[in-house]
């Protein structure tokens, strides 16, 4: 148990565990690789979280659990508001359902703390790497480096649904330079590559 201070210093007494957020994401995640992408997101929420003496914990979890509902409501309509209402109802607080939120630039919710503008930065840069790792000749994270991640940026035609202004413009909104923020995203996974089968 964690006590959460939101809004107008309204102090709540919530649950927030890693191993409920785990569960809430099988009940609603079927796809292996979505999960993966998920567990890579948390591994590097929890990275930054530590570096700049953050709670781990609710990064982590926020991490976790942002795309909970894209499975089965993948179409911008739905995704990730069905989510966000899921994790309402199941007594999230609401600064993790507003983090969840905004990490979609679509939803309209503008994001305003560190946590959420590192969900953002984290999220499509995951998934890109693990792309460049899937191309190696060993298929392994520790194959994979900035210049690496670079090179195929570079190649329209690699991993073309992800906007690569986007990976840029998530850097910039937590502070970092581009090739250190990917360099912090391949160390965070690679502390989980087992887990990701990389």
């Amino acid at each position: 148990m964690v006590t959460i201070t939101i809004g107008l210093g309204r102090r709540f007494l919530v649950s927030l565990s890693r191993e409920d957020a785990w569960n809430l994401l099988c009940e609603y995640v079927q796809s292996e690789n979505l999960r993966k992408h998920m567990l890579a997101v948390e591994a590097c929420m929890r990275y930054y979280a530590r570096l700049w003496g953050e709670d781990e914990n609710l990064w982590g979890i926020v991490g976790l659990l942002h795309d909970l509902d894209y499975e089965q409501h993948p179409s911008l309509e739905e995704h990730p508001f069905v989510g966000m209402e899921i994790l309402r109802q199941r007594g999230y607080p609401e600064e993790v359902v507003r983090a969840v939120g905004s990490h979609a630039d679509h939803t309209g919710i503008p994001r305003q703390s560190r946590m959420e503008h590192t969900l953002y930065a984290c999220d499509e840069l995951t998934g890109f790497v693990v792309a460049v790792a899937l191309v190696r000749p060993n298929k392994k994270l520790a194959e994979v480096d900035v210049s690496a991640v670079r090179k195929k940026m570079k190649d329209k035609a690699f991993a073309r649904a992800v906007n690569r202004e986007e990976l840029l413009k998530g850097a910039e909104a937590i502070g970092l330079p581009f090739d250190e923020h990917v360099q912090n995203v391949i160390r965070a996974m690679s502390e989980i590559a087992g887990e990701l089968g990389l």
